[in-house]
């Protein structure tokens, strides 16, 4: 079978690519391994699964019929609300006609004689496409620790980014333990703790985390949302994270203690990512980043009545340079008799045993583990697939010739014609409005083929000095800020042998838009438009 395109993924980035595809006249074909629509919303079902953007901003903004027949119920989603919208999306543009389910994607290899890409299924099916486009996300491949001993637990186990889908995980009077505290472990935690009969925390690394305050949406607030969400839309695509937040033009060092106490006590009441906007400097200097740090560390202080355990979950790294956290009674949960909390840096885990696991410290019985520990991200989506371009290059072989991962914008790689990523690495992707961020790579990349069908150019790919250009510029700017100070996965540190490199654009989601736009407006500036399959570039 030959399609015009092949996208990989059914979340958010695959079913827009699709439809944005439908309208400009492409075939196309949607691959996606689950049973049903949602991507990261349909694997991440674990207890307290929620979005940490506000919902009014967490959506769709191509169709204003979509945006006025759809309602969110409160600040932040639940998981199940994400995922019945994005089915809602399905149903509405019936793209589910396209999308074949239960279908993985081992292999797509380009093939330069005849231009186009060969696309390998796990079942031993091929198909091909002209183009070959990514949606599979930057957080889609569980990082799974190889714990000695593993195969060997009695009890059940499982890892919060891929749970199960068509059962409930029953915790009562279990005995559970918790490895990992990022986001699914701080949204997990206080969940699982009201079951358990006793829960043990594993923790790798303190965290940040700031209240969500979280709370149902008032109708007339929705209202006037949707009265006005253009111009909330145009305040989104020019912001810093694609979101209608206006940052601050204050150092914090400028403000008195008193002062700034009274302005970081006000964004902690409002809760959610208020509080990183407070001060323009938060992540540039380290001085003013102590100020917010130590204000949170003294929230933990005054929240948890234990001093030995509140001493425990007290971070050290620069506030911000991890992904921020929103909680719902995350520390409040250490007041609990049934919670224990275990330093793994200070008693690393050995290994997991039949009956539980085993520290250097002592031995924990447990019913239930659970791996909260992540992903292997921005990357390990894409290399989990073996994408080969010209020459037979792989992706990976590409990635890993030398100390940093190279992309063009973050939509595209020399030697890899015709392969588009949505939110690939060093784009905005994580430290944006995902959604927003995607729809904007998803409208160029439909622009530009449409473009190249116009012209009858059958092929396109970025150069190398382009890349390389670029890759430098992500590098500069990122250099600047404190976000590559921290072993985070947003550097790979999370990865045992994976090379460090930050791999986000730090320019802001505005800036960046213009870019790309500015690309395009000169004919795909950086981009060789070749006519035959042999012309390098």
């Amino acid at each position: 079978m030959k399609y015009d395109a092949v996208v990989i993924g059914a979340g958010f980035s695959g079913l827009y690519m699709l439809q944005r595809l439908r309208e400009a006249g492409f075939s196309a074909r949607v691959y996606e391994a689950g049973d049903g629509v949602g991507g990261v919303w349909y694997w991440n079902r674990y207890p307290g699964a929620r979005c940490d953007s506000e919902s009014i901003y967490y959506n769709y903004t191509f169709s204003e019929e979509l945006l006025q027949e759809w309602t969110w119920s409160s600040r932040y989603p639940e998981q199940p609300e994400i995922l019945r919208y994005l089915n809602f999306v399905a149903d509405k543009f019936d793209l589910r006609r396209d999308i074949q389910f239960e279908t993985r994607v081992t292999a797509a290899h380009y093939d330069e004689e005849n231009q186009q890409w060969l696309i390998y299924l796990e079942d031993g099916s091929q198909v091909s496409a002209t183009y070959f486009i990514s949606g599979v996300g930057c957080l889609s491949a569980a990082n799974i620790p190889k714990f000695k001993g593993l195969d060997q637990f009695e009890g059940k186990w499982y890892h919060t980014g891929h749970w199960p889908q068509h059962e409930k995980v029953d915790f009562t009077g279990k005995r559970v333990g918790v490895i990992g505290n990022g986001s699914s472990g701080v949204q997990s935690i206080p969940v699982i703790a009201q079951e358990a009969e006793h829960l043990t925390v594993f923790q790798r690394t303190p965290q940040y985390t700031i209240p969500a305050r979280n709370h149902p949406y008032d109708p007339a607030f929705i209202k006037q949302t949707k009265e006005n969400y253009q111009q909330i839309v145009e305040e989104m695509r020019n912001s810093w994270a694609g979101f209608p937040i206006k940052p601050s033009s204050r150092s914090a060092i400028e403000d008195s203690q008193e002062v700034r106490q009274q302005v970081y006590e006000e964004a902690w009441e409002k809760g959610g990512f208020f509080l990183t906007y407070t001060y323009n400097d938060l992540t540039m200097h380290e001085e003013s980043n102590e100020t917010v740090s130590e204000f949170i560390r003294s929230k933990i202080r005054e929240t948890v009545n234990k001093p030995d355990v509140a001493e425990k979950l007290l971070p050290s790294y620069y506030f911000g340079t991890k992904r921020p956290i929103l909680d719902t009674h995350y520390y409040e949960t250490y007041n609990r008799e049934n919670v224990t909390l275990i330093d793994v840096n200070k008693a690393p885990i050995v290994e997991i045993t039949p009956k539980g696991l085993r520290t250097t410290d002592a031995e924990y019985e447990l019913d239930i583990l659970v791996f909260a520990t992540g992903y292997d991200g921005m990357t390990g989506p894409l290399l989990k697939i073996d994408i080969r371009g010209k020459d037979g290059l792989t992706l990976k072989e590409k990635w890993a010739e030398g100390a940093h991962v190279q992309t063009y914008l973050g939509i595209a790689n020399a030697g890899f014609p015709n392969f588009f990523m949505i939110t690939g690495p060093e784009s905005p992707s994580v430290l944006a409005n995902m959604p927003l961020a995607i729809e904007q790579h998803v409208d160029w990349i439909g622009d530009c083929l449409e473009h190249l069908r116009d012209r009858g150019v059958p092929t396109i790919e970025a150069t190398l000095e382009a890349e390389t250009a670029w890759s430098k510029h992500c590098r500069e700017v990122a250099d600047a800020t404190l976000y590559p100070k921290a072993d985070s996965w947003y550097t790979g540190a999370n990865i045992s042998g994976k090379p460090r490199s930050f791999l986000i654009y730090l320019g802001g989601f505005g800036v960046y838009r213009h870019i790309c736009d500015d690309v395009a407006a000169k004919g795909y500036e950086g981009f060789s438009l070749a006519s035959s399959p042999k012309t390098v570039s």
